[in-house]
């Protein structure tokens, strides 16, 4: 079943909204083009939305550094 507005598995309940709206992205993916099982897509999507969120704040402090 994927999720939509607002509406997510009650494991993403706690993450931070910026993990929290990508897990739902990967979730999502993962069911529809992949056809995985809801629990793995939802595990997955957790791991995935955590690394692209580390990832994704080491690529903006590197920007902000004065040079």
């Amino acid at each position: 079943m994927p999720w939509r507005n607002g509406d997510y598995p009650p494991s993403y309940k706690n993450l931070p909204k910026p993990i929290r709206d990508k897990a739902v992205e990967i979730a999502n993916a993962l069911l529809t083009d992949k056809h995985m099982e809801e629990g793995a897509a939802i595990a997955i999507g957790v791991k995935n939305a955590k690394e692209w969120y580390k990832n994704h704040n080491d690529e903006n402090k590197a920007d902000q550094m004065p040079e």
